[in-house]
């Protein structure tokens, strides 16, 4: 992972290429709606573009297993810090979502994005790192609802060494 310092919803800066030793799960998502505001136009369109919040609450409902299983977690999206904080905050997440608003990590990776209403976003994707280095990537992810799951079967089926 390469050394970029993302905004966090906890307040605090992460360095996603010194997230240490064991397994971190990244879960990358387009946007997330704010409720009574709509969506951009089309949005419903665009494949793989709905979905980021049940998304988010899948992850959220599976968090224990996560941590049982080792795995620390967060959310990260292209958004700023300030309407992430209201995402965590009503759908009461307890793990961080790290905003990449300036692409940093997104570049450096080369991740996939699109286009939307003038907006850059990035494709639904999640990533397994394991001692900084990017073990797996479920790419593309769908349905999104089940993405937690299917991330907790894959770590169970690929033990740690």
């Amino acid at each position: 992972m390469p050394p970029v310092h993302l905004a966090s919803t906890s307040g605090r800066e992460v360095d996603v290429g010194a997230l240490g030793k064991g397994r971190t799960v990244i879960y990358c998502y387009p946007r997330t709606g704010v409720p009574g505001e709509n969506l951009p136009d089309g949005w419903d369109a665009i494949p793989g573009a709905r979905g980021c919040t049940p998304q988010a609450c899948a992850f959220r409902d599976h968090a224990a297993e996560l941590a049982a299983l080792d795995a620390s977690l967060f959310g990260l999206s292209t958004q700023s810090t300030a309407y992430q904080r209201e995402l965590a905050e009503r759908l009461h997440l307890p793990f961080e979502v790290l905003s990449d608003a300036d692409f940093e990590l997104t570049n450096a990776l080369r991740l996939p994005t699109f286009a939307a209403n003038g907006m850059r976003l990035i494709k639904r994707l999640t990533l397994v790192v394991q001692d900084d280095r990017i073990e797996h990537v479920f790419y593309p992810v769908f349905p999104p609802d089940e993405n937690a799951s299917t991330v907790i079967g894959w770590l169970r089926d690929h033990p740690a060494p």
